[in-house]
């Protein structure tokens, strides 16, 4: 009996390497293709970002080590500061809009009427489009003769136009308003589905007990989808925090770098003064903030469970 339950053991270690094995063989392809693709772009940018690299040191082949002197420049350079609020200001707006009203949604979705399947279908179609088109149809929505003034004026809101991507003082408002419009359904998909796991027991039985609508919202409701409104708020503000394409097709970060963010800045930097090594260095900063607020999501997951 001893001598065949060695030959069963010394028949599965052979499957279970093989499988093993079949692993790496299947994993090493996408290994590579990150390594390739981000990997090696993400370290040659933290390099650069300590060297004096422009294009004339690149040109002529004389790009050395500085050590620090690229992040104490930004440091002390007003125009950073700048991108770096509106960063923040924009992306914690946009947090408020879109987790507030995704929430509303997902509240009123989760209810049954007719409908419901359809209209929630036809709001994740903004979610869908890509960031570009979304960027100029608000472009052209916005600009002073478009369907937004036209609809303001019409309702006696205001007199004339409002220039809201020119006008230093709305140009962030129109951003904003571009990127809620996209977000809102991303928060409303994430939050519904945790609404979904909810067993309607429970809140038959608070009700039961004398609980009413707004207890059972901020009792029941919200801590049971506590998981699912940290996930929707990380990976709202990694999203919103590294925009790029929707800034930089409507407004390109002006007017009067009055929506500068940190992702226009590092490319206006690397690829317009040909100052990589600042470029590189503003990109890292980003880089920096967004790698942290994934360390905070992970430890407060970790808690939860």
């Amino acid at each position: 009996m001893k001598s065949a339950g060695r030959k069963i053991k010394k028949q599965r270690r052979p499957k279970k390497r093989r499988r093993f094995s079949e692993g790496y063989f299947y994993t090493v392809p996408a290994v590579l293709y990150m390594l390739a693709l981000i990997g090696f772009p993400a370290i040659y940018n933290w390099k650069i970002s300590f060297e004096n690299m422009t294009i004339k040191t690149y040109n002529a082949g004389t790009t050395k080590f500085v050590g620090l002197k690229n992040y104490i420049d930004l440091f002390h350079d007003s125009a950073f500061w700048n991108a770096f609020w509106n960063t923040f200001e924009y992306t914690i707006i946009c947090l408020v809009i879109q987790f507030s009203i995704g929430l509303l949604l997902a509240i009123l979705f989760s209810k049954k009427f007719p409908m419901a399947g359809k209209l929630r279908g036809l709001l994740v179609v903004s979610w869908l489009i890509p960031a570009t088109v979304t960027a100029l149809m608000f472009k052209f929505m916005l600009s002073s003769d478009g369907i937004v003034n036209f609809l303001l004026i019409k309702a006696g809101i205001v007199d004339s136009g409002i220039g809201w991507l020119i006008d230093p003082k709305y140009a962030m408002k129109g951003l904003i308003l571009a990127n809620s419009w996209v977000g809102i359904p991303f928060n409303m998909l994430l939050l519904s589905t945790g609404l979904s796991n909810i067993p309607e027991d429970i809140y038959e039985s608070a009700q039961i007990d004398g609980a009413n609508p707004i207890q059972r919202f901020f009792f029941i409701t919200i801590p049971l989808i506590k998981s699912s409104i940290l996930a929707v708020l990380v990976l709202g503000f990694v999203y919103t925090f590294k925009v790029f394409d929707l800034v930089y097709t409507m407004t390109n970060g002006g007017p009067v770098n009055s929506t500068e963010v940190l992702s226009t800045y590092a490319y206006y930097n690397s690829f317009k003064l040909y100052e990589f090594g600042k470029g590189a260095a503003v990109a890292n900063v980003l880089f920096v903030i967004l790698f942290l607020v994934g360390l905070i999501y992970l430890r407060l997951i970790g808690k939860e469970e």
